[in-house]
């Protein structure tokens, strides 16, 4: 018989050391881990969630960026350079 309300499930584990990865990592060293394993869920999830939506505002800026720093055509442009005499050999 094994007993199952012991300890926490390897499923369960995965997601709590995944979510203070997370937090740990991308929380701009606003947490240690010792902090977010004894934090509550619900406020875990709460700081998760703020992270993913500072992360999709960042990402839909540097697509807007992007976009707007592409060009138009789809030929490649040189350089905004004017040429100068001084490579200019005469035979």
């Amino acid at each position: 018989m094994v007993l199952t309300f012991f300890g926490l499930t390897p499923q369960y584990k995965a997601i709590l050391f995944g979510q203070i990865h997370d937090l740990v990592y991308h929380g701009g060293g606003g947490f240690i881990h010792s902090e977010v394993y004894n934090m509550p869920i619900w406020l875990r999830k709460f700081h998760i969630s703020k992270i993913n939506d500072w992360l999709a505002k960042q990402r839909e800026e540097a697509e807007k960026v992007k976009k707007q720093n592409s060009p138009s055509s789809g030929k490649p442009q040189g350089p905004n350079i004017n040429p100068s005499s001084t490579y200019n050999f005469k035979k």
